[in-house]
């Protein structure tokens, strides 16, 4: 077997990690009622954490084995994965919206990758891999923040989508790196160290922004998002810092930019079917508002019997009001 093919298989059972990981984090933050931490405390959250980390460790593999224009690009099948399997897992109906916008994301990005160059054989300097770690890293954080003033569910979960897409993406830049700067012996450890350390600050961060982006946002838009933002983001870099360019010229710069479009309207109308929400649960919640709930039926009501009020002697200087006596019906006064 051909590395190139050993990364390609490597690549297809990393999405369906992800994609898998993506479903139960989604689950997890429509069940949670505990407060921000409360994903903490949850068994599934935790699965998904460690489908999460193999899927990882097999990108990992993957780019240790291929090239970044094409373990990246792969990436996109996850969102490809996600879909069916939510529909069979969770019951979570796509509808036609859904499947359009996931098919035309997926293309877009396939356009984009496939027409970027060929990866120059040269890593990252090490003070390039500084100015791009601080980059995205405050990057993330405005982004983050920003998710906060955001009141639209399925638009924050975009923005905090983004930051996710990003810091992945940057993650899997220098793990490609280190992986090249290992097998070359370029390095020892001692000299990785900074780029471990930012990988370990990515790669979670990543995690828990693409957990926050699901809540309330539901699963198509921020899965969409991340799915096109991270191989965006290592393209991007590829391109400014490693020289790598489009093939076939103007001509393929054109493609290029016509294949983002494509990728961009996808997001959009993944973004527009998660606000309107899926299938089948608008007014999901009217019914129950309108249903009156259930009252106990009120006892039978005891019978009191008549008053009525007669006048009594009238005592020197009191009000003519207070000689008033109730008395029972059927009696007589004496």
């Amino acid at each position: 077997m051909s590395a190139l093919v050993l990364s390609v298989l490597l690549c297809l059972v990393s999405s369906v990690c992800y994609a898998g990981a993506a479903i139960v984090q989604e689950r997890v933050a429509a069940t949670n009622t505990s407060g921000t931490y409360g994903t903490l405390r949850r068994p599934g959250w935790w699965g998904a954490v460690a489908l999460t980390g193999l899927g990882a460790g097999l990108h990992v593999v993957a780019l240790a084995y291929g090239p970044l224009s094409l373990v990246q690009p792969l990436g996109a099948l996850t969102i490809v994965f996600a879909l069916p399997m939510a529909a069979l897992c969770v019951r979570r109906p796509v509808g036609a919206a859904g499947w359009r916008g996931a098919l035309l994301a997926t293309a877009g990005l396939a356009g984009l990758l496939s027409l970027t160059g060929p990866p120059h054989a040269e890593s990252l300097a090490r003070a390039e891999r500084a100015v791009l770690a601080a980059v995205v890293l405050g990057g993330v954080a405005v982004l983050a923040l920003a998710a906060r003033w955001v009141r639209a569910p399925v638009v924050r979960g975009v923005v905090l989508a983004t930051a996710a897409g990003a810091a992945f993406g940057m993650a899997s830049v220098f793990t490609k790196a280190v992986a090249e700067d290992w097998i070359a012996r370029d390095a020892g450890l001692v000299a990785q160290v900074p780029s471990l350390v930012a990988i370990a600050l990515l790669a979670p961060a990543g995690m828990l922004l693409s957990q926050a982006s699901y809540r309330g946002a539901g699963l198509t838009a921020p899965l969409a998002t991340v799915t096109v933002v991270n191989p965006v983001v290592a393209a991007g870099v590829g391109i400014v810092a490693l020289g790598e360019g489009f093939r076939f010229g103007l001509v393929g710069g054109l493609l290029a930019a016509g294949a983002g479009a494509v990728a961009a309207v996808g997001v959009v109308a993944l973004t527009l079917q998660g606000a309107e929400g899926p299938p089948g649960e608008e007014g999901a919640g009217e019914e129950d508002e309108d249903e009156p709930e259930d009252v106990p039926p009120a006892p039978p009501a005891v019978p009191v019997p008549a008053m009525n009020v007669v006048r009594g002697p009238m005592l020197p200087g009191a009000r003519s009001d207070s000689c008033l006596v109730p008395v029972r019906s059927g009696t007589k006064q004496r």
